[in-house]
Order: C-alpha cells, then structure tokens, then sequence
C-alpha cells in the first residue's frame, strides 16, 4: 500500500494518512486495525540537512525523532529515537521526523554527526507503526528544500515540481516491480 501525508501532499495513487507524527499515528494504526497491508510504502516531500539537492530523490527504510534541543544538550529522551526495517544492515539514509520544520542552518547540520540527512515530518510514526504491527516498510522522498530561514518559501516554491519528480519515480519504480 501506498501512503502519503495529505493535505497539499497528496497523490492519486497513494492513501493520505494525515500530517505530523500525531495525526499519522492514529490514521495509521485504524488502516491496519482494520485493513492490514502486506507492505507501506510512504512517499513525501524532505528537507535537506546538506547532503542532497533540491529535487534528489532519497529512499530510506529509517527514521529518526530527533529534536533540535537535543543537538544543544539541551534535552534527551528515554525512548528509542531510531527505528529501521532495513534488513540487510547495508548504509540507510536516516529520515528525522518532527513536527517542527528545522530552519536553522547551522544547527540543523549537526543531524548530519550523526547520519540523519533529511527531515520529513511524518515518516518515524510510519516506521513505528509498522514495526508494531509487523509490516515491512519503506519511504520515497523527494527534496524540496534546505533546512535554512528559506525552508518555507523554498518548499513552496518546489512542492509541486517535487510531486511531479516524485510521481514519476514511484510509478516507474512500481510499474518495474510488477512486471518481474
């Protein structure tokens, strides 16, 4: 099954499951209370922390919940803030989600210390609902901005494009899949 955030963030081919980790928490756990999927894969727009460009697409199967007081020592967590259904241990590209956008630059690159490369907001609550319901899973992304005061406007500026460029690639990705 196919997934995305919703809202603007929507795809004819995928199911939006809402935006933030909340929201696609409680829609994702009555999807598969119900309906249970044999594998989630969640597509959304990122936000770079330097290590890829505007329209790169990422794809990851881990995710991070990392907040920014926690690269000041200004907080920890006594939870698990790292997940993965990577199975075959090779390098993953780590997906921090909040439900903040990181506009500041300089610290935001301090995510990269410690192999988290991009941000989207929803894709640890989807890696944490299927580890607890047992699905595989996995996310495509695609860049829309760096993680800097211009995040927004930037984001703006390329979310539809990125949809496209995302579009284009998951349905090649599928229709490649389906004909093995």
């Amino acid at each position: 099954m196919i997934i995305c955030a919703g809202n603007n963030e929507t795809f004819s081919f995928a199911q939006p499951m809402g935006v933030g980790l909340i929201e696609t928490a409680m829609n994702l756990t009555r999807l598969c209370l119900f309906d249970k999927p044999e594998f989630l894969l969640f597509i959304g727009s990122a936000g770079s922390y330097g290590n890829h460009k505007i329209f790169d697409i990422v794809e990851s199967k881990t995710a991070s919940n990392i907040e920014l007081a926690f690269l000041t020592g200004d907080a920890y967590t006594p939870l698990d803030n790292v997940i993965s259904t990577n199975t075959n241990n090779k390098k993953d590209v780590i997906v921090n989600s909040s439900n903040y956008i990181s506009t500041c630059q300089e610290l935001s690159k301090k995510f990269l210390n410690f192999g988290v490369e991009i941000e989207n907001m929803e894709f640890f609550s989807v890696l944490k609902i299927a580890q607890e319901f047992n699905i595989p899973a996995g996310g495509v992304f695609c860049i829309t901005n760096y993680t800097d005061k211009n995040a927004h406007e930037d984001f703006l500026k390329n979310h539809e494009k990125a949809k496209e460029i995302l579009s284009l690639h998951v349905l090649k990705r599928v229709k490649e899949l389906t004909q093995k």
